[in-house]
This record gives structure tokens, C-alpha cells and sequence, in this order.
């Protein structure tokens, strides 16, 4: 969509919501104002960042992802999309499954890191790529983030949301820098004619409405995407953190490197309900490892926990040092909290976090690679796992036709296979 209300500006709002310092007509009415029309939304979470993807999949028309509606090449585009799936008549249009092979797969992953995607993808691509007969998980994800440079700043990971990224040079500018640079495979298939190279431009329309694509020059914008030469910073952001609490990922790209470590004792929580009422209450105020547990895709499905970012945020603005571990998913969206989340194995699963207790000092380091929970390793080892709360798992299993789901939630994967439901 267009832009509205900026996403620094409605992020305050929330935080203010979440301190009682405004009420629900004032955080309504700044929600209506970021989100106030047709399209996705302005903030580069998992929507967007799936636009992002296709691109480098090659998989739609090049240069679609980030027109607005009401754009005067958006319905020429929509032809256009039309057109490429019939097939035109000097080419037709390539099956899905020959387009996507494991250099489809890996382009797709080159462009999330180098962009700071969604952490939603560190399920969705291992459950895409399950899907094409390829497996991946979080060591492959690390591997690259080690080498592929990020290339730009989009809200959360910067001020700009995606329409300046789109001004500034946008998809086309982020896969000609890659590809140029040997990070992207060229030799892929793609739905149009002249393969991957084809995305590195932008469509726009001639007076006689039809579409031609122009070459990209410069970034436009070098405080929302630059090239190879020059990047953010040489990795991708993204860490695999490994220890007595499990397997789980963080995104860096917008912490502040003076909160990549953070040791403090832990408060554990069933829900993110249960943490907004312990801030409420003022119980927070301190340095403090929030653990929210029961989140994962055995437990309830693995929702959005969107909500615990504006208490955390607060909390870290006052100067204490805080950080998240949680088996469930943020969608990347903690931004400047140090968040380790997608703990597997889950809680539900007889995972580690279910043995951790109030007050367990935990050390999250970025920089190390590892999640720990500070305990004697005998001491940890003899630590009971608690089951799910009775209530908690009734709330999750029961009414609005949850129950329909029992099955899939019995026999789901861990998040690192995809959450998945088959083998």
C-alpha cells in the first residue's frame, strides 16, 4: 500500500498503549492511519519479504513486488501476469516444479538474509523446500548468513518502510548486486524467457500502456540499499544459537551490539497475555530474560506473538537489559530486542524450556552462538519437565473449531523441519 503513518511513529504509539499512556481510540486511530488502504502493509515483515522471495525465484512477473495498487503500470502488470501463465507463443512458461530446484531454493535464501527478512521464512522456506523434495534447516541458514552482506535497511531493521526500499532500487537492485557479486545463481529457470537477469530491472509503462523494463542504475537511496561494495554489514544478520536450552535462531541486524549478550535471571511465562499483565503490574522493571513457553506448533499452532514487542521495547528504553526466549515465532518484528526464538525442541514436545524455572539466570550471546540456561549440568539434567498446564492445554485444544486441529498439532514437526505435518 501507499504509505501512511509511519512504522516509527505507530511503534510509539503501541509502546505508549502498552504503558497506559494513551487509550484504544488513540492506538485504533494510529492503526488505521499506517494501515489505511488497498495492499500490504509498509513494514517489511513476512508478507512483503515473501514478495521479496518470489523475486529472486523468479517466479512472477520481474519488478511486480512493491507496485501500489492504483499504480498506472499495476493493471498492465496484472496482463501481464496473465500472459506469462498462458504461456506466449515464442515461450512457454515453465512447470513450477522444474523452476524450483535447490538453486531456486538457495537464491530464495540469499535474498531473505541479504534483505533482513521475516524470521517467519526460518519455518516457511524449510517447509517450501520439504514441499520441492529438498531439506534445509537453521545450520544451512547460518552458513550463508556468514557470508551473504546485507544490503539493506527496512523497518524493523531500519527507519524507511518499503516503498522508499522500492524508490531506492528495490528488488531489482538487491539481485543485480548479488548476482553480479557470484551470491545468487544465474543458471536457474525462471517463468520468463530471459531468466534471473530479468528481475534486476523495473517495469514501467510507455504511452501506449505497454510495459517495458528499464535498467537500474545507482542506489537511489544508500541509507535504504546499497550495493556489494558497500553493505550495512558483511553478514546477513541472522545467528544460530545452540545450548542446554535447545536449538534457536536470533536476527541482529537491528539490536544494538551492546545488547548481543545479555545474562540475567528469567521470569517464564504461559502466554504473551501472561507477560502484559506482569508489566502492568510493574513486576519488570529490571534486567531479565523473559522465557514465554508453550508457543511452539505442538502446543498451539505457533501464533503471531507480535504483542510482547512494545513491553519489551519499553522495558529495554528505560536501560534495563532484556531479552526473549520463547519456542514460539516473532516474525523477525522484536527489531531492537535481542529475541531468541523458534526454541526446538518446543516445550510441548518435552523440549528444555519446560524445565526452566523463575529465577534461572540464562545467557543469550549472539556473538558466541549460545543459548544456556547457567545451571550444573547434573543439576540440569535432574530438573523435572513439566507437562502443559491442564487449563492451557484445553484453552488451546478446545472451541472455535480447534478442535479440527488436534491431529495436526499431535504430529507436528519441530519449527526447524518446517512445522510440518508429515515426514
Amino acid at each position: 500500500m501507499t504509505s501512511g503513518l509511519s512504522n516509527n511513529a505507530k511503534s510509539k504509539v503501541r509502546e505508549q498503549a502498552a504503558q497506559g499512556l494513551v487509550g484504544r481510540p488513540e492506538l485504533l486511530a494510529a492503526e488505521s492511519a499506517a494501515y489505511h488502504s488497498a495492499g500490504t502493509c509498509t513494514f517489511y515483515g513476512t508478507a512483503n519479504s515473501n514478495q521479496m522471495l518470489l523475486e529472486a525465484m523468479g517466479l512472477h512477473v520481474p519488478g511486480t513486488a512493491f507496485i501500489n495498487p492504483g499504480a498506472p503500470v499495476r493493471d498492465e502488470l496484472t496482463r501481464e501476469a496473465l500472459r506469462t501463465v498462458l504461456g506466449r507463443a515464442d515461450f512457454k512458461c515453465p512447470p513450477i516444479g522444474w523452476v524450483v530446484d535447490e538453486r531456486c531454493i538457495v537464491n530464495a535464501m540469499v535474498a531473505l538474509l541479504a534483505t533482513g527478512g521475516s524470521t517467519n521464512h526460518l519455518i516457511h522456506w524449510v517447509a517450501v523446500a520439504r514441499a520441492a523434495g529438498i531439506v534445509i534447516d537453521w545450520d544451512d541458514f547460518s552458513a550463508l548468513s556468514e557470508v551473504v552482506p546485507l544490503l539493506s535497511r527496512v523497518y524493523p531493521n531500519g527507519s524507511a518502510d518499503v516503498n522508499q526500499f522500492q524508490a531506492a532500487g528495490g528488488p531489482g537492485f538487491v539481485i543485480r548486486e548479488l548476482l553480479d557479486a557470484g551470491f545468487m545463481h544465474a543458471d536457474v529457470l525462471t517463468v520468463r524467457p530471459g531468466g534471473l537477469r530479468e528481475y534486476t530491472r523495473v517495469p514501467i509503462a510507455a504511452e501506449d500502456s505497454r510495459l517495458i523494463w528499464q535498467e537500474l542504475g545507482a542506489s537511489q537511496d544508500e541509507s535504504v540499499v546499497r550495493p556489494v561494495s558497500s553493505p550495512f554489514s558483511a553478514s546477513g544478520g541472522l545467528k544460530l544459537l545452540l545450548g542446554n536450552l535447545g536449538r534457536s535462531v536470533i536476527k541482529i541486524s537491528a539490536v544494538p551490539d551492546d545488547r548481543h549478550v545479555i545474562e540475567a535471571p528469567c521470569r517464564v511465562f504461559d502466554s504473551q497475555e501472561a507477560l502484559h499483565a506482569a508489566f502492568a503490574a510493574n513486576e519488570l522493571n529490571r534486567d531479565l530474560v523473559c522465557v514465554v513457553r508453550w508457543q511452539g506448533p505442538q502446543a498451539n499452532g505457533m501464533p503471531e506473538l507480535h504483542k510482547l514487542t512494545p513491553p519489551l521495547a519499553v522495558l529495554q528504553g528505560k536501560g534495563f537489559k532484556v531479552a526473549l526466549v520463547t519456542d514460539g515465532r516473532m516474525s523477525g518484528a522484536s527489531g531492537k530486542v535481542p529475541a531468541a526464538i523458534h526454541v526446538s525442541p518446543e516445550a510441548a514436545a518435552g523440549g528444555p524450556l519446560a524445565r526452566v524455572r523463575d529465577g534461572d539466570v540464562i545467557r543469550l550471546d549472539a556473538n558466541a552462538g549460545t543459548l544456556q540456561v547457567l545451571l550444573p549440568e547434573a543439576e540440569w539434567a535432574a530438573r523435572e519437565v513439566l507437562p502443559m498446564p491442564q487449563a492451557l492445554r484445553l484453552a488451546n485444544g478446545v472451541g472455535m473449531g480447534r478442535e479440527l486441529f488436534a491431529n495436526m498439532r499431535r504430529n507436528a514437526l519441530s519449527a526447524e523441519e518446517g512445522a510440518c505435518t508429515w515426514l
